[in-house]
């Protein structure tokens, strides 16, 4: 049922997979004891429907433009991008360096600067935005 649901919201058998796999987590974590078995079923569809949301949030944030284009630049390309990025704000520039140079994920920044996963897809596709018309503006 968590599967079906899943596909039918994704339309994706890998991401379904991993939304089945979160609601088991969390059923088995935080299933809560005084439903009955219909409230439990309730309960997990509702959980899965809300990750499915999620997930499609997560993937509509992401769906930016990212940095590789720019970052296989010649020599003196690379250094400017190297340049404004030390321009951004010390947020955006940990965020870039983490993720571009480290090749940590999303979530693993969250963790790392203790900030909401959101906030950092945010932030990543704002510092994006700025590079991307800093660097446009400087090929002219």
């Amino acid at each position: 049922m968590i599967y079906r649901i899943a596909l039918n919201n994704l339309k994706n058998p890998a991401d379904a997979e991993d939304i089945l796999q979160d609601v088991l987590t969390e059923l088995i974590t935080k299933c809560p004891t005084d439903k009955t078995d219909e409230g439990v079923k309730y309960w997990l569809i509702r959980i899965t429907v809300n990750k499915c949301n999620g997930f499609r949030r997560l993937v509509w944030q992401t769906r930016t433009e990212g940095l590789e284009n720019h970052l296989t630049l010649e020599a003196p390309e690379q250094e400017l991008v190297m340049e404004e990025i030390f321009e951004l704000p010390k947020k955006q520039r940990n965020i870039i360096y983490l993720y571009y140079y480290e090749k940590y994920t999303i979530s693993e920044i969250a963790e790392i600067l203790r900030i909401n996963p959101n906030t950092v897809s945010s932030d990543l596709r704002r510092a994006r935005k700025k590079l991307k018309t800093i660097l446009e503006e400087e090929r002219k």
